[in-house]
């Protein structure tokens, strides 16, 4: 409908007209379990009552619901007729006094997108699990509200629930006569409220901690997933890297933590990472994970853990105005979650984590043709869903970390502390805090936020080495380039490297200089005279945000001793640096698989290694000539068992290799490794083959034809859970049928009976790069369909869709061509759709360079 696009100007003529006083939020959850009749949707009641004051009596506006229906509607005593007031989206409120109250009492509806009040039946025991997720507008599914940030109030909530259930909310809760009443929360945005309810398992523990004033400080703590995760759930974990987090804010932040408890909910079929909701956090249940992983799963787990916690003073406490500076937030906690993670925890190596992946996202987003400043113009409700992106996070992260570099981390954290005290329970713009940072530092706010806030695009750094007739420096320059479209040459703080081999085999760097580069060239004096360098890298120890190139002695170095780099910090950044060349075209893709297959067995820095498997797999899949891909991918394959065999017995490294060898299987002997290892006649000494490596290795299988649907059906019969019934669902998918394709477009394209998770599963198993000929026809399907898909579907499956069905593996000029035409019979189309077909197509229109690039080194 029409109203349910929230626009920013509607947003800031109801907030210069209305403040809101509380909201009292009543809901009767008792039909979430037991039979359903009918054909509508299954629904709640939600009784809202909200009383807000109106700064022009006599004026018009409105509050949003999202609902089936609407029972009755009171304003200020005066019953008004649903029928004439409520569109679907909007209530119309006309006539208002300084003072009003609003009653609304609705029928709405449970979800299956992940979006509102979702819910969601387990089908180990068939118990149902509630939870609600909001941002950036989806309260109005669950209860009447003024859908903006900057409208913040005071929360009661009530719920009725069926009997045996525990419901969480944002305050402390208890129960009597069948009826949870929670405290009333702080002044809170609507998108941040939490409702949690079922039969979740659920650990207790508590913090304490002495301030400076002498008083203690406690905070009761609580962790909670689904029963049938409960034997996985290390909840001791959580409860260490939660500790470890809380001390560290407020070791830095000086401002207690200001929302009584702390619970930590993992839910199921969850869209998100994680929610930072004040009080009731909540995360995908991904995060327990029920066989072995990785050191870096550990610490993906905790860093999101930290950056939810960081929220609760940047975003909870202190919330932008609107979506427009979601940097304010969402930048300050992918920031403050890898800052923490290595200041408290046993993550101690988290930066090279963020320099390796983090960046990663933002270099790729700061090149598509939706890039844009870190303060983003967003229009309307849309625009800031699709603004939860590489630039807003990893970008702005990146951005602030220079910004520790320009204005000092002292200034920088005292800046966050008065930032925090003026402004708490209120709303900001990026003045607010650029002004408490030039207090802190001294320093030139404005002209730092022009070059790297308000700008677009990311910058390349490339060595200029000048050597004299003995061998030393004569002179080392900085070139610094733009692109076109966003020709903005950036103020960076770098550290220059110079590394050369040693004696002892190794690369290591013997003189490095930290400099201010500005312009398009820039002399490192300090670095003259030194020994000719090896290897230069120009963004040594990850201070600014760039692309890094290397001059020809640097990359043919690395090309030879990459893997003798002995600082895994440096490592990581070459390796990153490869890739973006890659990327790029300007480094063959058989190159950077060359180098991969070379050196990725000598990488101690498991993130780094994983990252390396994903790298080279998109490498062989999208970058790599249509006439080498078949040899591609049998080097890969080839090379993943061989480094699997030598990886040592129980190691992060072998079972990193054993999911890179499925990933890449493509051969017969690739088959009868993962069926043998599968059914126990091979074994490898160390490799624990539990169930989610079952599920890995049968991907591949059924993707070529080795498991049918009997094989997969006794898999499933082996693993009857949620988390199966996910793997069982991606690998039917993935079969090589016509019929199983057509299948799987229709449950996506044409049904809505599947769930969020479903959806998603659905759309991985039907994508398999190895059948491109098979999923040829569904190129112009997909143009067809798409805009209809966004009108009637919600923005989350919308977006599922027209990502995860756009035709990449039909990677022909033919296919950029329909896309274009496409946008060019669609430029009315909704912007937030567009910008979502843009993108594919400059993800397209890459591996057509890439591929030109690989096809061109002969």
């Amino acid at each position: 409908m029409p109203g349910e696009n929230l626009t920013r100007d509607e947003a800031r003529e109801r907030a210069a007209l209305l403040s809101v006083d509380g909201y009292e939020v009543s809901l009767d959850l008792r039909s979430a379990v037991g039979g359903h009749e009918g054909d509508g949707p299954r629904t709640f009641r939600s009784v809202t009552t909200v009383r807000f004051r109106c700064a022009e009596p006599g004026a018009s506006s409105f509050a949003d619901l999202i609902a089936p229906g609407v029972t009755a509607v009171s304003l200020n005593g005066r019953d008004l007729d649903p029928a004439q007031v409520f569109d679907g989206s909007r209530i119309l409120l006309e006539d208002l006094a300084a003072e009003n109250e609003l009653v609304v009492d609705a029928q709405c509806a449970y979800s299956r997108t992940g979006e509102g009040m979702h819910r969601f039946v387990d089908p180990e025991d068939g118990e149902v699990y509630l939870y609600t997720q909001y941002e950036p507008a989806d309260a109005r599914r669950v209860f009447a509200n003024f859908e903006q940030p900057d409208l913040k109030a005071p929360y009661r909530f009530e719920v009725r629930a069926p009997e045996g259930w525990t419901v969480w909310s944002n305050g402390v809760g208890e129960a009597a006569d069948g009826v949870w009443r929670f405290a009333e929360t702080k002044p809170i945005s609507t998108y941040i409220t939490c409702v949690v309810a079922g039969p979740y398992h659920y650990v207790t523990d508590r913090y304490e901690r002495v301030l400076e004033d002498g008083t203690r400080l406690e905070i009761p703590l609580g962790a909670m997933c689904r029963k049938g995760l409960a034997p996985h759930f290390d909840a001791d974990d959580v409860f260490l890297v939660t500790k470890q987090g809380l001390d560290f804010f407020h070791d830095h932040f000086d401002y207690p933590y200001p929302f009584g408890k702390y619970d930590q909910a993992f839910v199921p079929e969850y869209n998100l990472g994680a929610m930072e909701n004040p009080g009731m956090v909540t995360f995908r249940e991904e995060f327990i994970f029920r066989g072995k992983v990785t050191r870096a799963s550990y610490e993906g787990r905790a860093n999101v853990i930290l950056h939810e916690m960081a929220h609760m003073w940047f975003g909870d406490l202190v919330t932008m105005e609107w979506w427009d500076d979601l940097w304010l937030k969402e930048s300050f906690a992918d920031f403050m979650g890898a800052f923490s993670l290595v200041g408290a925890t046993r993550f101690t190596d988290g930066w090279i984590t963020f320099a390796n992946r983090r960046k990663a996202w933002a270099y790729r987003a700061d090149q598509l043709p939706s890039t844009h400043p870190v303060t983003a113009d967003i229009r309307d409700l849309q625009d800031a869903k699709l603004n939860f992106d590489g630039i807003t996070y990893a970008k702005g992260a990146s951005v602030l970390k220079q910004l520790v570099a320009y204005a000092g981390q002292d200034a920088f954290l005292e800046g966050a502390r008065r930032y925090f005290k003026r402004h708490a329970y209120g709303n900001t713009r990026l003045g607010d805090l650029l002004s408490v940072l030039e207090e802190t530092s001294g320093r030139d706010m404005a002209a730092w936020s022009r070059a790297w806030l308000e700008t677009a695009g990311v910058n390349s750094l490339t060595p200029q080495v000048l050597l004299r007739a003995d061998g030393t420096v004569d002179e080392l320059a900085v070139v610094q380039e733009a692109a076109e479209s966003h020709p903005e040459l950036r103020p960076h703080r770098v550290a220059v490297g110079l590394y050369r081999r040693t004696g002892a085999g190794t690369l290591e760097r013997y003189a490095q200089a930290e400099t201010d580069v500005e312009g398009p060239r820039t002399v490192v004096a300090e670095l003259a005279g030194a020994d000719a360098p090896e290897l230069v890298l120009v963004n040594d120890d990850d201070l600014t945000y760039c692309k890094t190139r290397f001059d020809d002695t640097s990359l043919a170095t690395l090309r030879e001793a990459l893997g003798d780099l002995t600082d895994p910090l440096a490592r990581a950044l070459c390796w990153s640096a490869l890739w973006n060349m890659t990327r790029d075209a300007l480094l063959p893709a058989r190159d950077f698989i060359a180098l991969v297959l070379r050196f990725a067995g000598r990488e101690t820095d498991i993130g780094v290694l994983q990252m390396l498997h994903a790298w080279a797999e998109s490498a062989a899949v999208h970058y790599t000539a249509p006439e080498r891909r078949e040899e591609a991918g049998r080097r890969l394959a080839e090379g993943a068992a061989e480094q699997l065999r030598a990886a040592g017995e129980g190691s992060e490294q072998q079972l990193a290799w054993a999911r890179f060898v499925a990933r890449v299987a493509c051969a017969e002997a690739d088959f009868e490794l993962l069926a043998s290892l599968l059914d126990g006649t091979v074994t490898l000494p160390g490799l624990e083959v539990d169930q989610e490596l079952r599920w890995a290795f049968l991907e591949p299988l059924a993707a070529h034809g080795a498991a049918d649907e009997k094989r997969l059906d006794e898999e499933l019969a082996r693993d009857d859970t949620a988390s199966g019934r996910r793997h069982h669902v991606r690998c039917l998918a993935a079969r090589p049928s016509e019929a199983v394709k057509a299948q799987c477009w229709a449950q996506v394209v044409e049904s809505d009976a599947l769930s969020n998770a479903l959806v998603e599963a659905t759309i991985a198993g039907f994508a398999q790069p190895s059948q491109r000929e098979l999923l040829a026809p569904y190129a112009e399907k997909y143009f067809a369909v798409i805009e209809r898909v966004w009108t009637e579907r919600s923005i989350q499956i919308g977006m599922d869709v027209v990502r995860g069905l756009f035709p990449s593996y039909e990677d022909s000029r033919g296919t950029l061509d329909a896309t274009d035409a496409w946008l060019a019979s669609h430029e009315d189309a909704a912007p937030a759709l567009r910008r979502l077909v843009l993108e594919a197509r400059d993800d397209l229109a890459r591996a057509l360079r890439g591929q030109a690039c690989d096809a061109a080194a002969g």
